[in-house]
């Protein structure tokens, strides 16, 4: 048998043309559902932290206005999942980032709930719920469109279309979806395979940009090289970074069963809000809402806190987001995973000034998002691309090392129907 039995056949370029249309359709969608929700998400967090507590002549922040509006945002959220037709999709605890598509009766009471934590101040992240619906969507509408095709076609591309919006970069969603698609073979090649996904992700990261501007980049202190000490550090990193992940992930399914005991929604989530509202009050400001602008906030100035205010944000971040993830808010893990990684770098950094500060950052995303995740593509991008720096990569690379074989092999931060963890 010779070496060309194992290539891949190539796809005529006559099959690939036809995704072209629908490609690009479903990535300018993929980022306008994700814009409307972002947009007004930020309109009413602006009513809920900036106009009412004004009129009202108390502190936005105050322990006091944080309890009351994470706890009232609990209860909006599970009315919505009590009483919204659909019931805001599945338990988020047992999802994924990309999964089968949900009925497509469940997706307004899911943007309205996600929209509702955004604005709240819940430790998630859009991009769970987004990715959902923009498959629902995709999959419902494709299909009457195009008549005989396949649910997965329209699920890759409603998922690069999401990934390629949420990060302003088609990248993302390549890696993600090389990673899919590694245990789903199938004829053709690679590329062939991520032809029609990687248009998805293109249009809609150009949306993204040219209509947001969104950036990831933290602007941290410059990273001039590396030298022999910074090999060790990134190593120590980026294993107490995924440690420090795999604690959620361990306590995911015992805050998942204490709050299944409450059985209704409504006292679930609830509850859930104020537990939040304890914890935002008790870890400030920074520690609420998804993180993303939250980080820039921290990076900006890196000397600004002590190594104990670090560890405090820290933990608080990691347990708001192991809370919301468990009691039925509606949201991703991604961006306050971010917010861990990033707190947890910068204490190190505080502690050991050996350290640089963005080399710290940069491996504590990278371990915190290994943990989180389980998806090693998705974590090197993240954290390489908070740096925009190419130094750091050879230290990414190899730190990466050390952090996968602690997390590989174990309990993922997703559940079974029956609540056991999945592996």
């Amino acid at each position: 048998m010779t070496t060309t039995d194992h290539v891949p056949a190539a796809t005529p370029a006559r099959a690939l043309l036809p995704l072209i249309v629908p490609s690009l359709v479903v990535g300018v969608a993929s980022s306008l559902v994700l814009l409307a929700v972002n947009v007004a998400s930020e309109k009413l967090k602006d009513v809920l932290w900036e106009t009412l507590p004004d009129a009202l002549g108390i502190g936005g922040y105050s322990s006091l206005w944080i309890i009351t509006v994470l706890t009232a945002t609990g209860i909006a959220v599970g009315l919505v999942v009590w009483k919204v037709y659909g019931h805001a999709g599945p338990d988020p605890a047992t999802m994924g980032l990309v999964d089968p598509p949900i009925p497509p009766s469940a997706v307004p009471g899911l943007l309205l709930a996600a929209g509702l934590a955004l604005a709240g101040g819940v430790s998630l992240g859009p991009e769970n719920p987004i990715t959902a619906a923009n498959i629902a969507l995709a999959v419902w509408l494709g299909r009457k469109a195009m008549r005989g095709s396949s649910a997965e076609l329209w699920v890759m591309l409603a998922a690069a279309g999401t990934v390629g919006a949420l990060f302003g970069t088609p990248v993302a969603a390549a890696l993600i979806l090389t990673e899919t698609m590694t245990s789903r073979p199938g004829p053709g090649s690679l590329w062939d395979k991520l032809f029609g996904p990687l248009i998805a992700a293109g249009a809609a990261a150009l949306t993204t940009v040219l209509i947001a501007h969104p950036t990831f980049d933290l602007s941290l202190p410059d990273f001039s090289g590396s030298r022999w000490g910074d090999v060790p550090a990134a190593l120590a990193v980026s294993s107490l970074g995924a440690l420090v992940g795999l604690a959620a992930v361990y306590a995911l399914p015992y805050v998942h069963a204490a709050f299944r005991k409450l059985r209704h929604p409504v006292l679930m989530i609830g509850l859930g809000g104020l537990v939040l509202g304890l914890l935002g009050a008790l870890g400030g400001q920074l520690t609420l809402f998804k993180g993303l602008d939250e980080v820039k906030e921290l990076a900006a100035d890196p000397s600004g806190y002590s190594s104990g205010q670090y560890a405090l944000m820290t933990v608080v971040k990691l347990a708001a987001l192991t809370v919301a993830a468990a009691c039925g808010f509606r949201g991703g893990r991604i961006f306050p995973s971010m917010f861990v990684g990033v707190a947890l770098g910068l204490g190190v950094s505080a502690l050991v000034p050996e350290v640089h500060p963005t080399l710290g950052v940069v491996c504590a995303v990278l371990g915190v998002l290994l943990a989180v995740t389980r998806q090693g593509w998705l974590s090197l991008f993240t954290a390489a691309v908070l740096a925009a720096d190419p130094h750091v990569l050879p230290l990414l690379c190899v730190a990466s090392l050390p952090a996968w074989l602690l997390v590989t092999g174990r309990q993922q931060m997703q559940l079974r129907d029956d609540g056991t963890p999945l592996r």
